[in-house]
């Protein structure tokens, strides 16, 4: 019987860039805030403090974090910020999260 690695269905560099996402992903406010961007076109971050109920401070270095990964994007109107998923295929790790969790 042969079997087929992940590393080479995939590819070495995908896999390695998966998992820094993943890294990055691996928070619960970090999920909360891709789940909500998920929902929406884009969101600036009073509504995404608003709706989380964290501080700007904590939300913020989670958003640049983000973004710096390649997670999110980001638009400037004027004085306010607007984050967007730069990948929304990342939303399908959620669903299955969702999936997986209500059976631990």
């Amino acid at each position: 019987m042969s079997f087929i690695t992940l590393d080479e269905r995939i590819g070495t560099e995908k896999l390695v860039r998966a998992s820094e996402l993943l890294k990055v992903a691996a928070h619960p406010q970090r999920l909360a805030i891709l789940d909500l961007l998920g929902g929406k076109k884009r969101m600036c971050v009073s509504d995404l403090v608003e709706v989380l109920g964290i501080e700007q401070a904590i939300l913020s270095q989670h958003l640049t974090l983000m973004r710096d990964k390649g997670l999110l994007g980001v638009e400037k109107e004027g004085k306010y910020s607007f984050y967007y998923l730069e990948q929304p295929g990342f939303l399908k790790i959620i669903k299955d999260l969702e999936n997986c969790c209500e059976q631990l």
